[in-house]
């Protein structure tokens, strides 16, 4: 249960003015269809989170787990850093066939994304995939929600650049914090 919690959790903040957000909110605007956009935007978040919980659930009996969880520090860490990059909303033509070109962009921008790596850490660290799976896709799906029904105007209604901000101090305290207790390990 513990991977399914920190699987949501992490998704759900690291979601918050992420690539996939913004491109949700980008599509949606241009098709007016937000149902087909969440579908799409559903299975290439399922796709993505279990590539990545397979291959950490694969690599983790190979490794300690002292090596583990500073894996998960050093996620946490990017997660945190990559948080503070700023992103931007670019204007995208209407695509003719939304639900396919929000699978196919949304799992591109979700490869070597910050959630991606989360996914992969919680997986191998905690041992679960399906939870691991089933926590971040929600997560990031609930993140995602807002942007796709309201489109455009996501960055004017909602403070998107402050929670990306807030979030990536949360996940580089917990980064630290998480790695500091690696070390200690014995």
């Amino acid at each position: 249960m513990e991977s399914l919690v920190t699987a949501f959790v992490a998704a759900f903040l690291c979601g918050w003015g992420d690539r996939t957000q913004l491109l949700a909110a980008n599509l949606a605007a241009g098709t007016r269809r937000p149902g087909q956009i969440l579908a799409g935007l559903v299975l290439a978040v399922l796709v993505s989170n279990v590539a990545a919980a397979l291959a950490g659930a694969w690599l983790a009996p190979s490794i300690t787990l002292r090596a583990m969880t500073l894996l998960t520090a050093l996620a946490l860490l990017f997660a945190g850093i990559s948080g503070l990059i700023p992103r931007r909303q670019k204007p995208e033509a209407p695509p003719r066939w939304p639900l396919v070109a929000t699978f196919i962009l949304c799992l591109a921008a979700e490869m070597g994304d910050r959630v991606q790596f989360l996914v992969f850490a919680i997986a191998g660290r905690f041992g679960n995939v399906p939870l691991a799976v089933a926590g971040a896709t929600v997560g990031l799906v609930a993140a995602c929600v807002p942007a796709a029904m309201l489109g455009d105007r996501l960055t004017t209604t909602v403070p998107v650049r402050g929670i990306r901000w807030a979030v990536a101090a949360i996940m580089l305290i917990a980064g630290f914090i998480t790695g500091v207790k690696a070390l200690q390990l014995a």
